[in-house]
């Protein structure tokens, strides 16, 4: 007996994006619609809303979702049938026929592409509407891409949804449209646009405060050598990624400082209006994440959860997690897209991976509002690539085709590894031995904007912005970090001031330093004439070592000459 059809009267209130877009999909009634939307914004709900439209006028007599994990099967499944429509979540390509029992099935991109055959003869066994959750993973592998054409290219209507509409290689997104503009490249083209910016603005989305923090660290290449690097500096990419790396290791002191800091301002953020905030800490690979769990447990007292891996043990995990008051979760890629945790409010970007749609999947697990002035932080190493991601929260995208690409992941290779278990002594381990890393705050960027004037963990200027309130309108938020800010500079100015000058006393005479030592000390006024610059104007601290290098040459300040160091700081002095 198949089930009976979703009464519409009954659907949840559409927000305004929901409602515009519905309309120009019913006017257009084409095979295919694209809607991107940040994720937060309710794609499921507006898909929902379209798939019930479609079975009662009965243009379709099924419906399909596909989506990219097993445990977003069972999340779709259960929103569904709360909106009166019946989705199977535990169909199998070996079942090759839905039950009747269901309006559909809801499967993933990986089943469409171990067996298209099985899918195109649903498809084609009654009038199905194709609803494609994240579309842009349809082009992750050549397999997927052309099972899901195969499959779904004679579906009566398909529903294509995302929330980053862009990719970081060449591979065409099947069912797509792209636009060849006048640079000759070819771009996606969406039908409804829904941006961060726009759900920002509606109240749909919360502000997410970036705190970046930066530090001192030492590692020991395979050769033997010993290298130092300040995180944040401008270097090459491989010293950059070895410093990362570094500082993301959980045996230094950068690891266990970031998150006190972190538990810390949840500890605010459940004190002061959001009772059940949660936080989330993204790692690498599975045994960072258990090594993390075991350092969060430490600090906050409460152990936290680990998710390593897409099987079902998982799933019942992180839907224990939503909806439970628990502190932290620990998980490696499986919660960085889709997954819907409305409660988490505080996040740590503790891996190197960093290709724009990667972050952009991380942050959304933070942006989803429950109610107004609630507010998000996500605590990022201080790295150019990472503060720029940051900054840029609000840019709108498209998947460009024939674009030269430049691979944006320092450690993106990573990613491929993150589900299954590691040998602790891999090939990346073996490059280099990290020794020690120290974290310090270096900035809070917020809507583009850099705000604060660093400081050191535990210190009380650190707690000034650990300590912000939890609930804030966006323009709250600027005008509170704008203020902290001012005070923190008003309040360096008067301690100068109260300083007394030094009196002149007979001293022993100095001995003259060596080449590494007036290297050093330079490096270190530089770096002090630089946190100046930045404050003065808010340009990040890569931008202007950046500058300084396009001015005077030579390489980054690690790798700089005494005299290439000389001529920077003299520049900068008249900037």
């Amino acid at each position: 007996m198949s089930p009976s059809l979703p009464n519409l009267e009954t659907f949840p209130p559409l927000r305004d994006w929901q409602r515009k877009a519905l309309v120009k999909y019913l006017r257009r009634r084409s095979p295919d619609f694209m809607a991107v939307a940040t994720p937060g914004a309710g794609k499921t709900t507006f898909a929902l809303r379209i798939a019930a439209e479609l079975l009662n006028d009965g243009t379709v007599e099924a419906v399909t979702v596909v989506c990219p994990t097993e445990h977003l099967k069972t999340q779709w499944a259960s929103a569904a049938a709360r909106v009166g429509i019946q989705l199977d979540a535990s169909f199998r390509n070996a079942d090759v026929h839905s039950s009747r029992d269901f309006h559909g099935a809801v499967i993933t991109y990986a089943q469409v592409g171990m067996a298209p055959a099985v899918h195109r003869r649903r498809t084609m066994t009654r009038p199905t509407m194709v609803i494609l959750d994240e579309i842009h993973h349809a082009g992750d592998s050549r397999s997927w891409g052309d099972g899901v054409k195969n499959a779904f290219d004679e579906a009566e209507r398909r529903l294509m949804l995302t929330g980053t509409p862009f990719r970081s290689d060449d591979n065409p997104i099947p069912f797509v449209e792209y636009e060849r503009g006048q640079d000759g490249l070819q771009r996606s083209r969406s039908d409804s646009i829904y941006g961060y910016s726009d759900a920002l603005s509606d109240g749909v989305v919360r502000p997410v405060i970036f705190l970046a923090y930066s530090g001192e660290t030492r590692w020991r290449t395979s050769a033997g050598d010993e290298l130092a690097a300040r995180l944040g500096e401008p270097m090459t990419k491989d010293l950059i990624a070895q410093a990362w790396r570094t500082a993301l290791d959980h045996r230094g002191d950068w690891m266990p400082q970031v998150l006190r800091a972190a538990d810390a301002r949840l500890s605010r953020i459940r004190s002061h209006g959001m009772t059940d905030a949660g936080g989330l800490i993204i790692a690498s690979d599975q045994q960072t994440a258990r090594a993390y769990a075991k350092l969060i447990g430490e600090i906050s007292g409460e152990q936290a959860v680990v998710v390593l891996s897409d099987d079902n043990g998982s799933s019942s995990r992180i839907a224990e997690f939503a909806l439970s008051e628990q502190r932290w979760m620990v998980a490696v890629r499986m919660v960085s897209e889709g997954v819907d945790i409305p409660r988490l409010a505080v996040g740590v970007y503790a891996t190197s991976a960093s290709t724009p749609l990667y972050f952009a999947q991380a942050i959304g697990r933070f942006v989803r509002a429950r109610r107004t002035g609630e507010t998000a932080t996500v605590f990022v190493p201080s790295v150019p690539h990472l503060l720029g991601l940051a900054s840029e929260m609000e840019a709108q995208r498209d998947h460009i085709l024939g674009a030269p690409k430049e691979k944006d992941g320092l450690d993106d290779d990573l990613l491929e590894r993150a589900q299954r278990a590691e040998d602790a002594e891999g090939e990346l381990d073996k490059r280099f031995e990290a020794l020690s890393a120290t974290a310090e705050l270096d900035q809070v960027i917020y809507d583009g904007t850099s705000f604060g004037t660093g400081a050191r963990t535990g210190t009380p200027e650190e707690e000034e912005y650990l300590g912000l309130p939890g609930l804030l309108s966006p323009d709250q938020v600027t005008t509170l970090l704008s203020k902290r800010q001012s005070d923190q500079i008003a309040a360096q100015k008067r301690a100068a001031a109260l300083t007394p000058d030094p009196v002149p006393a007979q001293r022993e005479p100095v001995a003259p330093m060596s080449a590494g030592e007036r290297r050093a000390a330079l490096r270190r006024q530089l770096n002090t004439l630089v946190a100046a610059h930045h404050h003065r104007t808010n340009l990040p601290h890569g931008k202007i070592h950046a500058e300084l290098r396009r001015l005077c040459g030579g390489p980054p300040s690690a790798q700089a000459t005494i005299e290439q160091l000389e001529e920077r700081i003299a520049t900068v002095q008249t900037l």
